[in-house]
């Protein structure tokens, strides 16, 4: 007789292949936008200044720290696969102004539109991929996923670099806006494929009830606390680095026309680390802080050597941060509970964007006296120091599984001679845990 397979195992690969596709294409359409490498030029020739432009990047960066948090406690109290098609929307609508009404308050809503489409995604995207591997038994796939979903935005955003010029040169910013907007369409289309099962929450006092949930849950928690702080340590200095690249690589005396591809070669460093994140998913905490530890010493030593052929090593670092982010993301996606999943993950991400702005104030007081050299070298410190704690929180670890390994093996012996003891002393059969399983006091006295 031959039995058929449960109808949920046999449905499990084509559910995780669905879900791989519309992740990839999520991932390719969110980040190849032809806009990105010429939209300062558009504000600098709608005559904008220096200082009304790093007022736009502020509110982008303010309006991301403040919606953060509220858009992933929203993310697990609502549909997760709503809040991914609503953020393309947005932004697409940002773009739309911009080219449109060229003007500071055109730039500035738009720039609020991005950075809420932004936080809409960050956290919910995580949150439902994770779940629905989960539900599907394909939890152990997330690493290789997140990794090649990265690769593939990374691949994205070099595409549209390659791409601006011509079209920009064909059509000016209104061509190249059409395409970001129709890339920003397609993306809210693709996530309407999102599967998910997960039931939204309802309730009036939900909101906040999940907030607290989360924060309790890290609270409460060291590994989730540990893993909640990882998440930014490990993303935060590199994610604002890449805004300074071209400047460093300018400074090692190449041609500006040679910039764009020394930029390649960082950049594909980076895919190369998404891409082993399925390889490296088992590294200990030990080989997590050896990776840390040599990143950031490719860094300094590339960064400090001024020539172009060091920025080889600056490539191996930004491949070894890349890896280290999406290990980060899967360690954190582990440890928390799928009701307060996106919460969580959105708090990670506030902690990004606060380390975001900080590196930004560091990094511009170092450069300044220093030169972009030694500001990516001493950005290598962070890297540095969490290693260091990483590797004495593993030892404080195995210490402590040791001692607790050896009190158990104490106690196991102890156990055994007690029994010995209460046998001897004819205290009763069901006083040694063998007596008590094997046999009953009738039995006993029959044997003796």
């Amino acid at each position: 007789m031959t039995l058929s397979p449960p109808p949920r195992r046999a449905h499990r690969p084509a559910a995780a292949r669905r879900l791989a596709r519309t992740l990839y294409a999520s991932a390719f359409c969110d980040e190849f936008i032809l806009l990105y490498p010429v939209y300062a030029l558009l504000f600098s020739d709608t005559g904008l200044s220096v200082w009304q432009m790093a007022s736009l990047f502020a509110l982008w960066s303010l309006t991301g720290v403040l919606l953060e948090v509220p858009s992933g406690v929203w993310a697990d109290t609502v549909s997760r696969r709503l809040l991914l098609v609503l953020g393309p929307l947005l932004t697409a609508t940002s773009f739309a102004l911009w080219v449109l009404v060229p003007s500071y308050g055109a730039f500035a809503l738009g720039f609020v539109l991005w950075g809420a489409g932004g936080a809409l995604g960050s956290g919910a995207l995580e949150a439902l991929v994770y779940d629905e591997l989960e539900r599907t038994g394909e939890a152990g796939q997330y690493a290789r996923l997140m990794g090649r979903a990265r690769a593939l935005g990374i691949a994205a955003t070099m595409t549209a670099m390659g791409l601006a010029g011509p079209v920009f040169a064909w059509g000016g910013y209104h061509a190249v806006g059409a395409a970001s907007v129709l890339t920003c369409l397609a993306a809210a289309a693709v996530a309407t494929r999102f599967p998910e099962h997960r039931a939204p929450c309802a309730g009036g006092e939900r909101w906040t009830a999940t907030l607290r949930a989360g924060l309790a849950e890290a609270r409460a928690d060291r590994s989730v606390r540990g893993a909640l702080l990882l998440v930014p340590a490990v993303t935060a200095v590199w994610g604002a680095l890449d805004e300074y690249t071209p400047l460093l690589a300018l400074e090692t005396g190449v041609a500006p026309g040679t910039v764009p591809w020394l930029l390649l070669m960082i950049w594909a460093g980076a895919t190369a680390g998404s891409l082993l994140a399925g390889t490296a998913e088992s590294l200990s905490a030990h080989g997590f802080a050896a990776l840390l530890a040599g990143s950031g010493l490719a860094l300094a030593v590339g960064a400090l050597a001024g020539t172009p052929a060091a920025l080889v090593l600056v490539a191996l670092a930004f491949g070894g941060f890349q890896l280290a982010t999406v290990l980060a993301d899967v360690r954190l996606q582990r440890r928390i509970d799928d009701t307060g999943r996106a919460t969580l993950t959105s708090v990670a991400g506030l902690g990004t964007e606060l380390g975001n702005l900080a590196t930004y104030g560091a990094y511009a007081a170092v450069a300044t006296y220093a030169g972009h050299g030694t500001a990516f070298a001493l950005s290598a410190v962070p890297y540095l120091l969490t290693a260091l704690l990483l590797t004495g929180a593993a030892r404080v670890a195995v210490r402590a599984a040791a001692a607790k390994r050896r009190g158990a093996e104490r106690g196991g012996a102890g156990d055994a001679a007690g029994a010995v003891l209460v046998t001897r002393g004819r205290v009763g059969p069901g006083a040694g845990a063998g007596a008590g399983r094997n046999e009953s006091p009738r039995s006993a006295g029959r044997t003796q």
